[in-house]
């Protein structure tokens, strides 16, 4: 109870920081011009918009946080606790815009925060061994997964139009986030102490290769059309998601598995996703454009 006491504050601070950092980093992807799906030349343009730096400085400090997070309470518990950045998204976008936000916001961000309350009573998650990701073949299926998942939706966002390409974008910038979430998680169950000794695992390198390419996706997604809200509604959404598969497929994580604890566990994420689908339609600058 005490770690969880520390942890969850922790994992809504990153929340928060989160949350500011995407507003940012929105508003300076639309300040450059547009680049294809995965091209570093993004970040490169985008380095030179200061409001862009601010914004890897929120989510130095978010990723700081969640690690900390990570290190005392489940996966499963963190993850979902993100899904609260939207609300902070939509609520800063609001006041920036000198407009307040209306009573429909206010309901969404009530069913999405009771959403999360609900799963997290039901699912009463506990922390695993993390041994799944040290054998080879282990190891090679999860990969093998986050190729082949993220590649179709670079092909799916290939073949939509302007208005929809945001979303496959999003949700493959999700999955990395999801992984990368893994697999920190996994590093901090290794009984190894010491910096040093974090890069004689391979999930340092997973964590190195996925976590940038997440980011630059997640710009991608904000760039290809006005639907900056839902992409990151999207990616919001398949964090936690694909966060909670890794967790129990890989980390060992356990939560309650009763069919009635089932049920109530996929109703609660239900309600998360369609509030958080809610929130993104109702943000204001997708009703502007």
């Amino acid at each position: 109870m005490g770690q969880l006491a520390a942890g969850a504050p922790l994992a809504l601070g990153a929340a928060a920081a989160y949350g500011v950092s995407s507003l940012l980093q929105f508003r300076a992807s639309r300040k450059v011009p547009e680049e294809r799906a995965g091209q570093p030349r993004l970040l490169v343009r985008l380095v030179h918009v200061r409001g862009w730096r601010w914004s890897t400085v929120l989510a130095a400090v978010a990723f700081a946080l969640q690690i900390a997070a990570l290190s005392l309470v489940p996966l499963i518990l963190v993850q979902p606790l993100l899904v609260t950045g939207l609300i902070w998204y939509v609520l800063l976008f609001a006041a920036a815009e000198h407009d307040r936000p209306d009573s429909r916001i206010l309901l969404e961000s009530g069913l999405c925060l009771l959403g999360l309350s609900i799963f997290l009573a039901v699912a009463r998650p506990t922390r695993g061994q993390g041994r799944g990701l040290e054998s080879f073949g282990s190891a090679a299926l999860l990969c093998i997964a986050v190729i082949v998942t993220v590649g179709l939706c670079l092909v799916i966002a290939l073949g939509l139009g302007r208005k929809w390409r945001p979303l496959p974008l999003a949700a493959a910038a999700g999955i990395c986030y999801g992984v990368t979430a893994g697999l920190v998680s996994s590093l901090g169950l290794q009984p190894e102490e010491g910096l040093l000794a974090a890069f004689g695992h391979w999930q340092t390198y997973g964590v190195i290769v996925l976590g940038p390419f997440g980011v630059l996706l997640s710009q991608n997604a904000y760039q290809a059309g006005p639907m900056g809200a839902p992409a990151l509604a999207t990616i919001t959404v398949t964090d936690p998601l694909v966060s909670i598969g890794v967790g129990l497929l890989w980390l060992g994580e356990r939560i309650m598995t009763a069919p009635w604890f089932v049920v109530g566990e996929v109703l609660a994420l239900v309600l998360v996703v369609v509030a958080v689908s809610l929130l993104a339609r109702r943000a204001p600058h997708v009703a502007g454009e």
